[in-house]
């Protein structure tokens, strides 16, 4: 087997293995770490690693959901934080935290990382805590919360003529019907498209609040062979940044996740499979243009955000969902993408390719 096909970094690094929980609507029964520890022992049994052997631990979560200060600290109980380890922590989506071990294995520092993210979303109202990701002088004294201005994205893209309601009620029964297949989905199947939440949304417009928890290990060059079959190589990686004031934005489209495609190198060559962190289905007609995907590429197979969307890890699970599918020869050349913030305020596009004979 040979390396991908373009490299533009100094080293090769691929997701060797990835893992995730079942996502459920409420885990009163399981603290945070006893829901991580399940999914942390398969992804290292799944590259036959110990703990000790990985060079650096990064992980994605946020206190506001948990509602302590430094709680990222307490999941370090299930990772084994001794002997000490290299470790940080990005009070952000998990796919970032796998930014940034990409980042630590391209200097050199590290051959191999542990990356995983974890949210409980159950305990309190998500709609409420999301406002606290706003502008904090103009936007969250009024408490918008997430699904009004998602709404308020689909109305734009409407009104544009980009889409329709019958359009995103479809979006939605796809990704219910191909979650079919996923074990870990919170919804899988037919799906009721509901009530309007907020017009023009419905409830199988939005996605589903639920609890769960995911990882993914890389590896460098030929240690990434050694531990995996077929390693998903990260051919491109980029994130970028929407201005912090909705009304200095067109919500009918992603500056951000186009040139964040670009500087990974979607647009290099034709994808096959996409999984987008698109948590409301106007978000995907958005997210599409932005990345050109046409008729013939197959996207979130796995039910993407619509089907399952722990907070934090959603957008990790992506990344790893594609990387899944070029593990067992699904896929050749896949994007994957994971969002934060309002109404995709911030992007971050990974190209993933596997070994061509």
């Amino acid at each position: 087997m040979t390396a991908p096909r373009t490299s533009r970094y100094a080293r090769d690094v691929a997701v060797v293995a990835f893992a995730q929980s079942d996502h459920l609507r409420r885990t009163d029964e399981l603290s945070e770490v006893e829901m991580v520890m399940p999914v942390l022992h398969e992804v290292l049994a799944a590259t036959g690693l110990k703990a000790g052997e990985i060079g650096f631990t990064c992980s994605g979560s946020s206190d506001y959901l948990a509602g302590r200060a430094f709680s990222f600290t307490m999941t370090l109980d299930g990772v084994g934080a001794w002997p000490p380890i290299s470790e940080s922590h990005v009070e952000m989506d998990g796919a970032w935290a796998l930014h940034e071990a990409w980042v630590k294995i391209q200097t050199g520092e590290a051959d191999t990382a542990l990356v995983y993210a974890y949210g409980k979303s159950s305990p309190g109202s998500v709609r409420d805590v999301l406002t606290r990701q706003l502008d904090p002088y103009y936007l969250a004294p009024l408490w918008p919360d997430s699904v009004a201005l998602a709404a308020l994205q689909a109305r734009a893209l409407i009104d544009a003529g980009e889409t329709d309601e019958s359009a995103l009620a479809a979006i939605g029964a796809r990704s219910r019907e191909a979650a079919a297949a996923n074990s870990h989905a919170q919804l899988r199947g037919t799906v009721p498209q509901g009530d309007y939440r907020v017009r023009p949304l419905r409830t199988g417009d939005c996605p589903p609040i639920g609890d769960g928890a995911a990882a993914v290990v890389l590896a460098a060059g030929d240690l990434a062979r050694r531990l995996c079959p077929r390693p998903a190589w990260i051919t491109g990686i980029d994130h970028r940044i929407e201005a912090h004031g909705l009304g200095l934005r067109d919500l009918t489209d992603s500056p951000s996740t186009r040139i964040a495609a670009r500087h990974a190198g979607v647009f290099d060559a034709p994808v096959d499979t996409a999984e987008l962190h698109a948590p409301f289905s106007s978000q995907e007609v958005v997210l599409r243009k932005a990345l050109g995907l046409g008729d013939g590429v197959t996207v979130n197979p796995s039910g993407g955000a619509l089907a399952a969307n722990p907070m934090m890890a959603a957008g990790l699970i992506r990344i790893g969902e594609a990387a899944a599918r070029i593990h067992r020869g699904a896929s050749d050349r896949a994007v994957a993408h994971a969002t934060s913030g309002p109404c995709l305020q911030q992007n971050l596009v990974a190209v993933l390719e596997g070994d061509r004979a």
